[in-house]
């Protein structure tokens, strides 16, 4: 089997549930998980804009939030999210939480959502392009970058717009198809990339000058672009998935903070943009 991009496979669904993985037996932990002196944490340390090692990702400022109710300090256990991922951390019981798990994500035990995103266009900051669905005419006959399987690539392609593809399968470690994506619209190799929002808002922020982002709140047929973005914990732990759900519920206006610093497009349940004061998030 080949080894595929455990985070983008994740984003893209259908292709948001990994298929074909074979999930080791899981190890039940201690219910005084909570009690443990480490926070341990499953990551890829080199997959900005989530983690990496030096702590540079949001996902790592979250992690930091527990950390610091818990009053223990954060350990990792750093892994290429690729094929195994699960089976190599949280089921061999190394680490105890995966910070983002897409919901209904079959290997892990899902903890309540604590964002939730959509695919979005990046385009130039003075490109005359405003448009909220993929099935919008404006998009017909533009070259438009996109991961190869994911969500947006068939409506792109119904609407007439002529797709460049990057690699789904890709080790964090060697390569970044998203980042490629966004450096060829700043280029002009691109009229525009659509990727999942937390990257296109990451990495269009760090162009120069920077990219607009426009997140595709507005419907288009055939094509699941909204996700909720929940934390993984192993079966059978009660108790810490119950104190992460409750943290989430008390720290959300904390949570939302750090995403926006990061540039992350967030809606409401209703599937509608929210605007958080943030102030912006260096390099």
């Amino acid at each position: 089997m080949q080894r595929r991009s455990w985070r983008t496979a994740m984003v893209a669904f259908g292709l948001l549930c990994l298929t074909g993985a074979a999930a080791a037996p899981v190890l039940a932990g201690p219910p005084e998980i909570t009690e443990r002196g480490q926070l341990r944490v499953c990551a890829d340390g080199n997959n900005l804009p989530f983690s990496n090692r030096d702590g540079e990702g949001f996902e790592n400022r979250i992690a930091e939030l527990m950390a610091e109710e818990l009053g223990v300090p954060v350990s990792y256990v750093w892994a290429p999210q690729i094929m195994g991922f699960v089976r190599n951390t949280l089921d061999l019981g190394v680490c105890d939480v995966i910070i983002g798990v897409a919901a209904g994500y079959e290997l892990v035990q899902n903890t309540n959502a604590y964002y939730r995103s959509v695919y979005s266009l990046v385009v130039p900051e003075d490109a005359d392009l405003d448009v909220t669905s993929l099935h919008d005419p404006a998009l017909a006959e533009l070259r438009i970058g996109a991961i190869t399987d994911t969500p947006p690539v068939v409506p792109l392609r119904r609407t007439g717009a002529s797709v460049k593809t990057y690699a789904l399968q890709a080790d964090t470690r060697v390569v970044s198809p998203v980042r490629d994506a966004v450096k060829d619209v700043a280029e002009g190799i691109t009229q525009g990339a659509v990727l999942w929002g937390p990257i296109a808002g990451y990495y269009a922020g760090r162009q120069d000058p920077p990219l607009r982002v426009v997140p595709l709140v507005g419907d288009t047929p055939g094509a699941q672009l909204q996700f909720r973005i929940t934390m993984g914990v192993r079966r059978g732990e009660p108790r810490w998935m119950d104190w992460i759900n409750d943290f989430i519920d008390r720290r959300q206006t904390d949570i939302d903070a750090v995403l926006a610093d990061y540039g992350v497009p967030l809606l409401d349940r209703h599937g509608q943009l929210i605007t958080v004061d943030s102030p912006e998030h260096g390099d």
